[in-house]
């Protein structure tokens, strides 16, 4: 993302093909490629010649914090490069509690956050100790993994055993091969051919329903905040499809301590369980990132590109006005595609780019087009029957 003194314009890399291709919000967009993710950011970073990068993954912070290791190998010839990731998500000092969920959480916890235990499971003794002092449900979270795909809630002693056996092993050639093909992301590539078993996080489980907090800050000092209930989800570990707006003081002040502790900037997500009976939340997540809310529009502190942008040009918040009055958001395609019956997309506010009529036609035509590849190639069965032999 380029800001300018006069405006802003938005440069995007992305991969071909990418929805950003088709939207006039974008003035630019540069190519992502997957064999050489952090060459493709180097050149669109010296390209761009941006004031603020905004990841909109996971795998996008992980590839500016990779590049900034690599700036600060190369001295002054780097500094440039990583002072603006600094400026941009916060100082590397707090890089090692983005990657890791414990670290995370145990740091929320001396803020006066209020969190669930978690831990490190090295074993499976570990996570049989563990099960001996918490109880059972609890939920098991490997680091590195995103959009659901390395937790599992386990409510019985089997069901632990079994699944820490799964988040514990090396990425199967199945999902190497899908991050590459489909999200033309190569992280797994090397853990997946070396045998590397990601690191496995036990925490204890909270009986409710999620919520959801995005936020803009800078130097620290959070700029605006958005808090949603998560009432529909796409699947049980998958996004929210329909959230509503609430006002939650604790939620905020949870965000708010997190900046503060770890002089965060840009857009940091956090994600919170609404305790049954108390309504209590608890952190549970951080996603160092965009996420899918960060473009809504609702009124004074709830803004987040205006915060972010007058932070950085030094000018006076102009928020725009509300998008909407209605407190309930039906997400555009998500809720759609989930169920295209469903009855949020009336009476909630349903949020279609209608005025960006190429975008709304991808967003509809894509998740079609991956379901098609899996269909007709059968691509996943095919390679989830490969085995590559233990070292």
């Amino acid at each position: 993302m380029a800001l300018t003194s006069a405006g802003f314009s938005v440069e995007a890399i992305c991969p071909p093909y990418h929805p950003l291709h088709k939207t006039s919000a974008v003035r630019k967009t540069y190519t992502y490629q997957g064999l050489t993710p952090q060459m493709s950011f180097a050149d669109a970073i010296a390209s761009a010649k941006p004031d603020l990068i905004l990841p909109g993954d996971d795998l996008a912070t992980r590839h500016l914090q990779q590049l900034y290791e690599r700036g600060k190998r190369k001295g002054k010839a780097g500094a440039a490069v990583c002072s603006l990731i600094e400026r941009s998500i916060g100082p590397a000092e707090c890089f090692p509690f983005m990657s890791s969920r414990s670290g995370f959480i145990q740091l929320a916890e001396k803020e006066g956050v209020r969190v669930p235990k978690m831990e490190i499971i090295a074993n499976q003794a570990d996570l049989h100790n563990w099960i001996g002092r918490h109880g059972l449900p609890a939920v098991l979270k490997s680091n590195g993994s995103s959009g659901g795909e390395g937790v599992r809630i386990v409510r019985t002693q089997e069901e632990a055993d079994r699944a820490f056996v799964k988040l514990h092993a090396p990425p199967l050639l199945a999902r190497a091969a899908k991050h590459v093909f489909i999200d033309h992301d190569m992280t797994l590539v090397w853990p997946c051919l070396l045998r590397r078993r990601p690191v496995l996080n036990a925490q204890q489980f909270v009986s409710g329903h999620e919520a959801t907090s995005l936020i803009a800050c800078w130097q620290g000092a959070v700029l605006g905040g958005l808090h949603f209930e998560v009432i529909n989800k796409s699947e049980a570990s998958g996004p929210a499809t329909v959230m509503r707006w609430i006002e939650s003081a604790e939620m905020q002040s949870a965000c708010k301590k997190i900046a503060a502790r770890l002089n965060l900037s840009g857009l940091h997500g956090f994600d919170f369980m609404l305790e049954d009976g108390t309504g209590n939340p608890y952190m549970i997540e951080w996603n160092p990132r965009a996420t899918q809310v960060g473009h809504l529009l609702l009124g004074t502190g709830r803004d987040l590109p205006a915060g972010l942008f007058a932070a950085v040009t030094g000018t006076v918040i102009q928020e725009a006005p509300p998008l909407t009055e209605n407190n309930t958001i039906a997400l555009f395609p998500q809720e759609w595609l989930r169920n295209p019956s469903s009855s949020y997309l009336e009476s909630a506010y349903h949020d279609v780019p209608w005025e960006e009529p190429e975008l709304t036609r991808e967003c509809i035509r894509k998740p079609r087009k991956w379901s098609d590849l899996y269909s007709k190639k059968k691509l996943s069965r095919v390679l989830s029957e490969v085995r590559l032999p233990r070292l």
